[in-house]
C-alpha cells in the first residue's frame, strides 16, 4: 500500500525538529501551530512511529527514531528542491527555493530592499534569508545550507567564488564634536591613543586591527560589541571611535545622535562586497538571476556610503 504523506508535512516536521517547539516552527514556516501538530500526528500515524517526546515545559524532543527520520526527511526535501532547480533549468525559468545569507553588519541596509525587488521580479522564487557573521556564512555555504551569501572577501577559500559588487574602503566613525571630526582623513597613528569601540566579529575584528598591526601599533580598545548598531550608538555617546566599511544611509546613530564619518588613511585594503557562491561548474537559473539582480540593484541604488560599484 502506498504511503500517504506530503512534502509539506515533512517540511513541518523538519522545522519542528530543528526548532525544538511547534510555536517556533510555526513562526518560521508561517503556518498555525494546530496545522503543524496535525501534520506531525498524521506522519506518526502513517509510519507507525513516535517522532517526538512531548514535554510540557521544554517543548518537544526527537526520539531516537525521530532523529533518523529527521535526517532522511531533510535529505528528501533537498532532493525535491533539486528537482525544482532542474525543472527550472529545463524550462529556463527562475523558480523554486533560494536560501540567501547576508553579513549581519550590513544586512539591515542592503537585504530588505534587495530581496523585495527580487521577489517582485521573480514571484515564483521562494526566498529564505539568514543574517550571520562571516565565519557562520562560510560554514553554511560549505554545508550547502545556503545557496549564496552577500558578504565581504574575507577568508574566502578556493572552493568558493565571489562575484564582486562594490569596493568599500574603511572609514572611521566619530561622535559629532570630536577633535578629529573635521579632518578629511585620519591615520592609525592619530587614533592609537584614542579609545576604540571594536566591532568584535570573526574576520572583521582581525581586518580592522590589521590597520594598526601592520604599523607596529596597538589600539586602545575600550569597548567591544558584535552589533554594529550598538557600536554606532556607543560612538555617538562618546565611548570611543569605531571602524567599518559599509556606511549607513544617514549620519545618525540608532538613538538619534549625530555621527561623523572620516576616511581611514593607510595601507588597509578596501573590502569587496559581493555574492559569495560555491565554486561549482553549474549554477541554476535562479542563482544566476539573483547574481544579475544584485548587480542591477547596486547600480540603480547608487553607492552606499563611500562604496563604489564594480562594473
Amino acid at each position: 500500500m502506498p504511503l500517504r504523506f506530503t512534502l509539506r508535512q515533512l517540511e513541518y516536521f523538519v522545522a519542528v525538529g530543528e526548532a525544538g517547539s511547534i510555536a517556533k516552527a510555526a513562526e518560521q514556516v508561517n503556518v498555525s501551530p494546530p496545522s503543524i501538530s496535525a501534520s506531525i500526528a498524521q506522519l506518526e500515524s502513517e509510519f507507525g512511529v513516535q517522532l517526538f517526546v512531548r514535554k510540557h515545559s521544554h517543548g518537544l524532543s526527537l526520539t531516537a527514531g525521530g532523529r533518523v527520520f529527521l535526517k532522511e526527511a531533510a535529505r528528501l526535501l533537498a532532493d525535491a528542491d533539486a528537482l525544482h532547480d532542474i525543472a527550472g533549468d529545463i524550462a529556463e525559468k527562475v523558480r523554486g527555493p533560494l536560501a540567501i545569507g547576508c553579513l549581519m553588519t550590513f544586512a539591515q541596509i542592503v537585504l530588505p530592499p534587495l530581496r523585495m525587488k527580487f521577489e517582485r521580479a521573480y514571484p515564483e522564487v521562494r526566498v529564505r534569508q539568514f543574517e550571520r557573521n562571516q565565519g557562520q556564512l562560510l560554514e553554511m555555504l560549505q554545508r550547502g545550507e545556503i545557496d549564496a551569501a552577500l558578504t565581504y572577501d574575507l577568508e574566502v577559500s578556493q572552493d568558493m567564488v565571489l562575484e564582486p559588487l562594490m569596493l568599500l574602503p574603511a572609514y572611521v566613525m566619530l561622535p559629532a564634536g570630536h577633535r578629529l571630526a573635521t579632518r578629511a582623513s585620519i591615520t592609525p597613528e592619530e587614533l592609537v591613543e584614542e579609545p576604540m569601540v571594536l566591532l568584535d566579529l570573526p574576520y572583521s575584528r582581525e581586518y580592522f586591527l590589521s590597520a594598526f598591526q601592520q604599523k607596529g601599533l596597538r589600539p586602545r580598545i575600550a569597548e567591544r560589541t558584535a552589533d554594529i548598531a550598538v557600536m554606532r550608538s556607543m560612538v555617538a555617546n562618546g565611548f570611543g571611535y569605531g571602524m567599518a566599511n559599509m556606511r549607513p544611509l544617514h549620519n545618525m546613530s540608532p538613538d538619534g545622535k549625530p555621527l561623523v564619518f572620516v576616511t581611514l588613511q593607510g595601507n588597509i585594503r578596501p573590502l569587496t562586497m559581493g555574492v559569495l557562491l560555491p565554486n561549482a561548474a553549474h549554477r541554476t537559473q535562479t542563482v544566476q538571476a539573483f547574481v544579475g539582480h544584485c548587480r542591477r540593484f547596486v547600480l540603480e541604488q547608487g553607492v552606499f556610503g563611500t562604496g563604489h560599484a564594480v562594473k
